[in-house]
């Protein structure tokens, strides 16, 4: 069914307010931003249950962060009226029984688009923050018993359950991006490097299920051995294996998705180089142990006091080379965001670096930028400008 204008955003707005009063709407997504803030692409609407009363939720994607802030109803309804065929001309709500899809063109018109009951009926009011999640991967998945993760009961096991936690928000960020890179039809290949014990390995292909073949790498045979005995227990023998090697040994075919998360020091340069080299589409990486640039830091006497601490050095040095990786990623045609993984409370090392390939490499004003970032740090050499042939000093 579709509505056409002058009538269709009216139309959808008061959807959305009748939604929100009834407590039965899903999500609220907007695309397609025109507005004044360049590094702006999308935001996301959400019911939340807070113990000072409902509020929704809006997490404002920019390239290479996200900003969440929770507004009360009235407030959250009047910030999103403008924004609705104004800054975003694309706009997407979600009930259980239904959707509406908004599409503005740049000359006011606009058509609406219903599926699913035309009254967008009831469902169950948003849940409270106290009350058990809704995760993507199921708690009593045979493989999570047999890595150890969850008991009978698919309880997390004493120990386990920050890993458990974690399993689950990767298992939720590798599917929002695997839609975002436009690989949610076909067969895909994808490769973990540095696996360990292959927990997210395993969520990889319990997310994607038969279409992808999912191949871990990791240079500790014990490991290796282990896994793909659990591999064989689930039955994911044909679309899931694990080989003992080395990130920079390991030979790589075509592939779509790398991932390498916690991969040390100049293994995570080995890793993307290997996945730009495969032609991935998706690269998701957590790097870990930054050592390579702390040596050649030489920065402006204005920061010589601050980085004559050991410990601010060594962050610079964490921040230097992951903002060099990020960039150097842009310049290869990746487009690039740099966020939190999972919260410190569970592991300190919880930098991610994801990058969908958008366009070819080589954008010179990007290449300028980076010689002149570069330059202010007295960088002149790092492993992954190396391996993509990136001359850090070159005029």
């Amino acid at each position: 069914m579709t509505a056409a204008a002058p009538s269709a955003r009216n139309s959808f707005l008061a959807r959305l307010r009748e939604a929100v009063a009834a407590g039965t709407l899903t999500k609220l997504t907007l695309g397609k931003y025109r507005g004044a803030e360049a590094s702006l692409h999308n935001l996301y609407v959400r019911p939340v249950a807070l113990a000072a009363g409902p509020r929704l939720s809006f997490l404002w994607r920019h390239a290479t962060r996200d900003i969440t802030k929770n507004h009360p109803v009235p407030e959250a309804l009047a910030l999103l009226a403008p924004l609705i065929g104004g800054d975003f001309l694309d706009a997407h709500l979600f009930t259980a029984s239904g959707s509406a899809q908004l599409e503005c063109a740049a000359d006011g018109s606009a058509r609406l688009h219903l599926a699913g009951a035309a009254a967008l009926g009831a469902m169950a009011a948003p849940a409270a923050h106290d009350q058990p999640r809704h995760h993507v991967l199921p708690a009593d998945a045979p493989w999570l018993r047999s890595l150890g993760v969850t008991n009978d009961q698919g309880r997390p096991r004493e120990g386990m359950a920050a890993k458990y936690r974690q399993i689950q928000k990767f298992a939720e960020l590798v599917s929002h991006l695997i839609r975002e890179a436009g690989l949610e039809e076909g067969p895909l290949r994808v490769v973990d490097m540095g696996c360990g014990k292959g927990y997210l390995t395993f969520a990889v292909s319990a997310l994607l299920g038969e279409r992808a073949q999912v191949r871990g790498i990791e240079a500790r045979p014990e490991l290796v051995a282990l896994t793909n005995q659990a591999a064989a227990a689930a039955g994911w023998s044909g679309r899931l294996s694990f080989e003992a090697g080395t990130i920079e040994a390991a030979p790589i075919a075509a592939t779509d998705l790398l991932i390498a998360l916690h991969a040390c020091d100049t293994a995570t340069d080995e890793a993307l180089a290997k996945g730009i080299e495969a032609g991935a589409k998706l690269l998701v990486v957590s790097p870990c142990c930054q050592k390579e640039l702390r040596p050649q830091l030489t920065p402006p006497p204005v920061l010589a006091d601050a980085l004559a601490h050991g410990i601010l050095q060594e962050r610079q040095a964490e921040f230097v080379t992951d903002a060099l990786r990020a960039s150097l990623l842009e310049w290869a045609g990746y487009r690039t965001r740099v966020f939190e993984f999972i919260s410190t409370e569970h592991t300190a090392k919880n930098l991610m670096i994801a990058a969908i390939r958008t366009q070819a490499p080589g954008d010179p004003g990007r290449a300028e930028r980076l010689r002149a970032f570069a330059a202010f740090y007295g960088i002149r050499r790092q492993s992954l400008a190396r391996q993509l042939g990136f001359d850090l000093g070159a005029g």
